[in-house]
C-alpha cells in the first residue's frame, strides 16, 4: 500500500469509528481491538493503528496496551466543565454582536427557525440535532470570530454524545424552535441583554437534560456489568 493509500484508508477508518462513538453505535466504555478492526475493515493493522491513535489524542477513546482499546465513558463532571466553556463561548459570541449586528445573516437563520414553519415529524431526529447543533455555530459564527468558532465546534465534539443520547419529542422541539427564534429577534432589536438571557437559559436546560441521560446510560452500563459477571 502507498503512502497516499495508507492515509486514506487511515482517515476513512477514523470517520467511520469517529461516527459510530457519536452515535453510539460504539457505546461508551466498549472494548474494540485492532485485530478485530482490521477484519472488520478488509485492512491491515497499520491503517487502524492510526485511526485510533488520533481518537485517543481526541480524547474519544482510551488505549491500553496489551488489552485494547475503550470507547470513552460519559463523566458528568467532565461534561459539566464543557458546558460551562460553551457557555462562555456563546454568550460572548453575542456578546461581540455589539459592535456590529449582521442583520441580513440573522434574519435568515431566524427565518430558518421560525416556529410558524415547524412541520413536526418531517425530520429524523438525527437530521433535527444536526440543525439543532448548526444553529448554535451560525449563530456564533455571526460574531466575526473565527477562532471562537473553532474552539465551539471542539467543545461540540466532546459534548454531542451525550446530547444525541434523548430523542426529542414534540414539546422539545417546538420550545427549541421558539427559544433559537427568540434569541435571533432579541439581537435583531438590539437588546444583546435580553438574547444573552434565553441563551444562557436554553443551553443550561439542554445541559441539564444530557446530564439526566447520561446518568441514566451509566446506571445502565452498571447494571449490564453486574448481570454479565
Amino acid at each position: 500500500m502507498t503512502e497516499s493509500a495508507r492515509k486514506w484508508t487511515a482517515d476513512r477508518i477514523y470517520g467511520e469509528l469517529r461516527h459510530g462513538i457519536m452515535t453510539l453505535d460504539l457505546y461508551p466504555g466498549s472494548r474494540v481491538t485492532e485485530t478485530e478492526l482490521a477484519q472488520r475493515f478488509g485492512v491491515s493493522r497499520t491503517p487502524v493503528r492510526e485511526a485510533l491513535q488520533r481518537l485517543a489524542v481526541e480524547g474519544y477513546l482510551t488505549i491500553r496496551p496489551k488489552h485494547g482499546c475503550y470507547i470513552r465513558q460519559l463523566d458528568v463532571f467532565e461534561l459539566a466543565e464543557y458546558y460551562d466553556v460553551r457557555v462562555a463561548l456563546e454568550l460572548e459570541a453575542v456578546g461581540l454582536m455589539s459592535r456590529r449586528v449582521p442583520y441580513r445573516e440573522l434574519a435568515q437563520l431566524a427565518d430558518d427557525w421560525d416556529p410558524k414553519k415547524l412541520n413536526y415529524g418531517s425530520e429524523g431526529t438525527e437530521s433535527f440535532k444536526n440543525a439543532e447543533e448548526d444553529f448554535h455555530i451560525r449563530l456564533a459564527g455571526l460574531s466575526g470570530n473565527a477562532v471562537l468558532v473553532q474552539f465551539l465546534k471542539d467543545v461540540n465534539d466532546h459534548i454531542r454524545i451525550v446530547r444525541r443520547l434523548g430523542l426529542p419529542d414534540r414539546e422539545s422541539v417546538i420550545k427549541t424552535y421558539e427559544e433559537h427564534y427568540e434569541i435571533c429577534q432579541r439581537i435583531l432589536a438590539n437588546d444583546l441583554s435580553a438574547a444573552i438571557d434565553v441563551l444562557r437559559a436554553h443551553i443550561h436546560e439542554s445541559q441539564a437534560k444530557s446530564r439526566e441521560v447520561t446518568l441514566a446510560q451509566l446506571e445502565e452500563r452498571r447494571r449490564l456489568m453486574v448481570m454479565e459477571g
